[in-house]
């Protein structure tokens, strides 16, 4: 399958935690004004020596250049667009976006994930994608309720045991 096969990758949510808008915030600072130019003065060097056609701490100096850049685009694109959620919901007791929600599997197994957005979700600290098919079957739920979730491995069907929001 060529790249122009495939189908567009679906637009992912524009909300972001507070906590999630100042990381990408601190990345792309970190990027602008330390990374790149250290990077910029590494190539100046290198191109200094002459010959750059096999200098490799030209060219992969280049090449790191142009990632940093890709990158700083992103971030700036990125966070033109999304919007930070900071306040809590009307409806505290329901599940929405920047949720912690303790769920019971079936077989009595406890797991707490916090809702978040996209750009935030990591799975080793708890967070989820508000995109996710679990986050997607919990919201609007209550305490007590039960959401069955269809997953690759099968369906599993969860209680949802808690649901609370972080101090604004």
């Amino acid at each position: 399958m060529s790249t122009r096969d495939r189908k567009p990758r679906p637009a992912s949510s524009k909300y972001i935690t507070p906590a999630g808008a100042k990381r990408l915030r601190d990345e792309l600072e970190q990027l602008w004004t330390v990374e790149r130019p250290r990077v910029t003065q590494e190539v100046s060097d290198a191109a200094a020596q002459g010959d750059r056609s096999e200098n490799a701490e030209y060219i992969y100096g280049k090449r790191r250049l142009r990632e940093i850049d890709r990158r700083v685009r992103f971030l700036g694109k990125r966070l033109d667009e999304l919007i930070v959620v900071s306040e809590p919901p009307s409806a505290p007791d329901r599940v929405f976006f920047g949720a912690w929600v303790r769920l019971e599997d079936e077989d009595g197994a406890e797991v707490e994930w916090r809702i978040v957005g996209a750009d935030e979700s990591d799975v080793k600290a708890g967070h989820i994608s508000m995109d996710s098919p679990v986050a997607r079957a919990l919201m609007g739920r209550r305490e007590g309720d039960e959401v069955t979730v269809r997953r690759p491995a099968g369906e599993v069907t969860y209680t949802i045991v808690g649901v609370r929001y972080p101090a604004p």
